[in-house]
């Protein structure tokens, strides 16, 4: 088979509908477009949502909220994750986890929680540590270290 040689099977290609072409094509005088209105005319588009002029949802519903540009997001990470995942002494900061998958893709400053418990002497490095996690870690032994 050649390239000259192809042709598609019969039925596969439809002919496309030429409208407005006199009434006995069966898509003459309004083209299939229906009687009058704004659908009806050419070059006519209406924004999604468009409600006919009535007041969109969008602008009935009041404004809430503020999201600030200085907004800091830190990742969490809690004391039970640092008990399974590191040994007794090991340096536990952001490269370390992100070596383990313990941190997601997005670069961010690391909070630890003092959810769970830890048993191993660790020195922790993040930018932040509540109170009761930097307490629980420094009662095991470990040591805390806040990064600028």
């Amino acid at each position: 088979m050649k390239l000259h040689e192809l042709s598609p099977n019969a039925g596969s290609r439809q002919r496309r509908k030429r409208v407005g072409r006199g009434d006995s094509s069966g898509l003459g005088k309004t083209a299939g477009r229906g009687e009058k209105g704004q659908k009806s005319r050419t070059g006519s588009t209406i924004r999604p949502f468009f409600e006919g002029g009535q007041i969109p949802l969008f602008r009935r519903l009041p404004k809430r909220g503020f999201n600030s540009p200085d907004h800091i997001e830190y990742t969490l990470v809690n004391l039970n994750i640092l008990e399974d995942n590191f040994n007794a002494g090991d340096v536990v900061d952001q490269e370390a986890l992100r070596a383990k998958n313990l941190l997601g893709k997005k670069l961010q400053m690391v909070k630890i929680l003092a959810n769970g418990e830890i048993t191993k002497a660790l020195t922790v490095k993040a930018e932040k540590f509540s109170a009761q996690a930097q307490a629980k870690i420094e009662a095991a032994g470990g040591k805390v270290e806040v990064v600028e």
